[in-house]
């Protein structure tokens, strides 16, 4: 199996086939790394999935009814029990949509569209990249970005 190693702005990676394993530099903001990180390896789509910790995250959840988002910050330390998203084309734009579940110290979760996140101790990903190209088109209906595969 082909194996390579790469390094960027606040990220490291191993190439294992074609699956990449991420960890991203303590006090590194989550989306602006990850999207460091598939543009320097011209990630065009796929999924990924991470794990780790964060001090402050910026949550974001959409109301169907006004068709908005809602950000909310929350700091303080908190276990990142799971990041799941996918990588797409957004007006010419390669762009994470990610999600995320934190832990809090009394054991209770939060959950939501992940807008950034600061980590403190360590973050560690998966990318699974597919090789086709992806386009997400804004859904006049929902207000969402969806998949659009006649682009």
């Amino acid at each position: 199996m082909d194996v390579q190693n790469f390094k960027g702005n606040n990220w490291s990676a191993k190439k294992a086939g074609s699956v990449y394993l991420v960890s991203l530099k303590n006090h590194s903001g989550i989306t602006e790394t990850l999207t460091d990180f598939i543009q320097d390896q011209n990630i065009l789509a796929g999924e990924v999935t991470g794990i780790g910790a964060v001090s402050e995250a910026i949550l974001r959840f959409f109301n169907p009814a006004t068709q908005k988002y809602v950000d909310k910050t929350f700091k303080e330390q908190m276990e990142v029990t799971n990041i799941s998203g996918n990588v797409s084309e957004i007006e010419g734009k390669l762009t994470l949509h990610l999600h995320i579940t934190l832990g809090r110290e009394d054991y209770t979760a939060l959950a939501g569209h992940l807008l950034e996140a600061k980590i403190q101790g360590a973050a560690e990903f998966i990318f699974y990249p597919i090789n086709t190209r992806v386009i997400k088109i804004k859904d006049q209906e929902t207000g969402i970005n969806l998949y659009d595969f006649e682009k």
